[in-house]
């Protein structure tokens, strides 16, 4: 998969769908496969169009929605499930005052050369969000390529969105939020140096960089972390503020003790699968209730890892 940027020409024609792919989720991916379907049929390459940082967060930082998934995860996703390019445009204050038409024009025209044009059945684009699917239809019919919208993906009585893969997860539904995905909500990383403070407490711990201001999800939770080994690796994760150790306004920090495993992964990449949530963070009194604590932490996700293997 290429990943692209700007307003430069990409040189070939494509089939383009246009938004944010937050999570990628079961919505996103009947998107996906439709676009893939339609591709093959004409024989021209897919492309995905999305923008960074979401227009929400460009607008109203402190209202946008908590994201699911940083741009590089988002691009990983795409390549397993066989996008042939991720071309991404800077949202900034120039490009959120270009009109709905001149978006079509440079960005769907001059930039892609769209020659078809899947979008959701709720997209609005173009300053103010004046650019409506009627609009998209027919500019394609001038500039040469055709517009489809997709309907919404119903899912256990609700509709499949990122909005309520969030509210699952906030809830620590994680079932549910593995069953709007389509698999385990997941979040990647480089594994960095920490303050050490689980290794003299003798549970070792993997620092993993998160490009998350805001986490979805906060708690201890049962995972796998994969990257390193042929297979997963079992583990107990802690993703927020540790309230014990740390004050209330520090950072959001995930680390995972990986059950019998010892190596230098300092510098690794790795994938963590959030499988199931144990509990919310506490504070503790003094680090002996702490340490008391992880151990039962470990011997659930212990339990609840060689149940879901059973």
């Amino acid at each position: 998969m290429r990943i692209t940027h700007g307003f430069a020409p990409t040189g070939q024609p494509h089939a383009v769908t246009i938004g944010n792919f937050d999570g990628l989720h079961l919505g996103h991916k009947a998107m996906l496969a439709r676009l893939q379907d339609v591709a093959r049929a004409r024989a021209l390459p897919t492309c995905v169009l999305s923008f960074e940082p979401h227009p929400r967060e460009f607008f109203t930082p402190e209202q946008a929605p908590a994201r699911l998934s940083s741009l590089r995860e988002k691009a990983e996703c795409l390549r397993r499930l066989g996008i042939d390019r991720f071309h991404v445009f800077r949202f900034d204050r120039a490009f959120s005052a270009l009109s709905a038409e001149r978006f079509i024009e440079r960005v769907l025209g001059h930039t892609l050369q769209a020659r078809y044009v899947l979008v959701g059945d709720d997209f609005r684009f173009g300053a103010r969000r004046a650019g409506d699917f009627s609009l998209l239809q027919e500019r394609g019919r001038a500039l040469g390529f055709d517009a489809e919208f997709l309907p919404t993906v119903e899912f256990a009585g609700g509709r499949a969105s990122s909005t309520a893969v969030r509210e699952a997860l906030a809830s620590g539904q994680l079932d549910r939020a593995t069953q709007l995905l389509g698999r385990p909500y997941s979040m990647s990383g480089r594994v960095v140096h920490g303050d050490k403070l689980g290794r003299d407490i003798g549970f070792p711990t993997a620092n993993i960089q998160l490009r998350h201001n805001r986490p979805p999800l906060m708690g201890i939770f049962a995972v796998t972390v994969s990257g390193l080994n042929a297979a997963p690796l079992p583990g107990v994760a802690s993703l927020g503020k540790r309230p014990t150790v740390k004050n209330p306004d520090a950072a959001p920090v995930l680390e995972v003790h990986l059950f019998d495993f010892d190596a230098d992964i300092y510098g690794r990449r790795v994938r963590v699968d959030f499988l199931h949530k144990l509990r919310d963070e506490e504070k503790y009194p003094d680090l002996a209730s702490l340490v008391a604590q992880i151990h039962r932490d470990c011997d659930a996700a212990r339990t609840y890892l060689s149940q879901r293997h059973a």
